[in-house]
């Protein structure tokens, strides 16, 4: 049979093509052993629903919109003020002027220093729409009156109402009405990771916002660097920079959870800010009374660990024989600690019934105590277990920091 080149192509053609079937067909069969498994089947990528990010403890962590920074700026941001202090300083006469001598040889033409002008700038928040304002106590420190200025430009003369050095508060009265305000958060649910946004005036450029993440949380005033306060800071990486000051830190949804207020010289990328909770209490005060107060026991304490225990039973001369609680390492005289019997070496291991196991935790107890009403304290003393009733009484400003 003469077959034309055309058709022995097309030959070889349908060969092949049946021959690949055949193979595919053979290997499905063999597999599965029905004609169903012929059919090839449609592979479809299974996406999994989004889950929210949880904490470890199965809280879920809500994020706004992809444009929350701006959201959160735009609602906050009417509030957010300028605060302008300026005071007059008396320079210091040196010593060597007070010298006869100099007094004899210039007589009435002896040059006196003249006084100096100090300025700062700060920024700060309000909290109520009939003018009241929160900042940080170093901003206003040593005046009476403070320029406020808007973001919108209006300036107002601000009263100071009272200052806190302990917890670097102060408050801000300006007599004007229907204000922008801002809108309180919470920080018992803050973990390292969620967002962070600061808004301030910093190197005096007005209306500055910088964004980072909440980086740590219960910072000591000892970490910190500022042991004198009286404060757990929040840690975050967003820029704080001088003239930050006093302004709010918030949260992606535009909530106030802090004020901005350290910045460590050393530090890089690193800020602090006084928890909202912390701040809203001492405003309160300072607002009610100019003034507030700060439960105080008299006693400075230590960390406890098995490293440790030894070396401070050596150091106290006491017996220390467990290794969880606070170590009291002295007890101010006439104390609210030393009128209910609490000594040098007791070990402190809870506070109305919830351990403790830093200085921090027992200082944040008793902050949040108050005054004149008993603390019970369960105390380790050479192995033996007491119990103690204190009355916390009010800080005393001569006193050295502790609980």
């Amino acid at each position: 049979m003469n077959v034309t080149l055309k058709q022995l192509t097309l030959y070889l053609a349908l060969l092949s093509i049946g021959g690949g079937v055949g193979c595919l067909a053979g290997r499905y069969i063999q597999a599965g052993n029905h004609p169903e498994d012929l059919v090839l089947p449609v592979v479809r990528q299974q996406i999994p629903p989004f889950t929210p990010p949880q904490t470890p403890d199965n809280r879920v962590i809500e994020r706004s919109n992809s444009n929350f920074i701006a959201e959160a700026v735009e609602k906050v941001g009417p509030a957010v003020v300028r605060i302008d202090a300026t005071s007059r300083v008396a320079s210091q006469v040196p010593e060597a002027f007070k010298n006869p001598l100099f007094k004899r040889f210039f007589g009435d033409s002896l040059p006196l220093p003249e006084e100096r002008v100090k300025r700062g700038t700060g920024s700060g928040f309000i909290l109520t729409a009939e003018g009241r304002i929160i900042t940080n106590a170093h901003v206003v420190s040593g005046v009476d009156t403070v320029k406020v200025t808007l973001k919108d430009g209006r300036e107002f003369e601000g009263k100071v109402q009272g200052i806190d050095p302990l917890t670097d508060v102060a408050v801000v009265k300006i007599n004007v009405k229907g204000l922008p305000t801002v809108t309180m958060g919470k920080t018992d649910n803050l973990v390292p990771g969620q967002w962070a946004i600061a808004i301030g005036n910093p190197l005096g450029l007005d209306n500055t916002v910088t964004v980072g993440i909440i980086s740590a949380t219960g910072r000591s005033s000892s970490q910190v660097g500022i042991p004198d306060k009286r404060v757990r800071f929040i840690q975050t990486d967003a820029a704080i920079n001088p003239g930050n000051s006093g302004g709010p830190l918030l949260n992606d949804a535009g909530e106030v959870i802090g004020i901005n207020t350290a910045i460590r010289a050393d530090a890089q990328g690193l800020g602090f800010a006084i928890p909202i909770e912390t701040a809203q209490r001492i405003a309160d005060q300072l607002f009610a009374k100019g003034k507030a107060d700060h439960p105080y026991l008299g006693v400075q304490m230590v960390n406890l660990t098995a490293v440790s225990k030894n070396e401070l039973s050596q150091q106290l001369n006491v017996k220390i024989t467990t290794e969880n609680g606070v170590v009291i390492t002295r007890v101010v005289e006439k104390s609210p600690a030393a009128s209910a019997g609490l000594r040098q070496g007791d070990v402190i291991q809870k506070i109305n019934g919830v351990a403790v196991n830093a200085p921090g935790e027992v200082q944040e107890i008793v902050e949040s105590s108050t005054i004149g009403k008993d603390l019970a304290l369960e105390v380790n003393r050479e192995g033996k277990i007491e119990k103690f009733k204190v009355k916390p009484a009010a800080f005393p400003a001569a006193s050295l920091s502790g609980g």
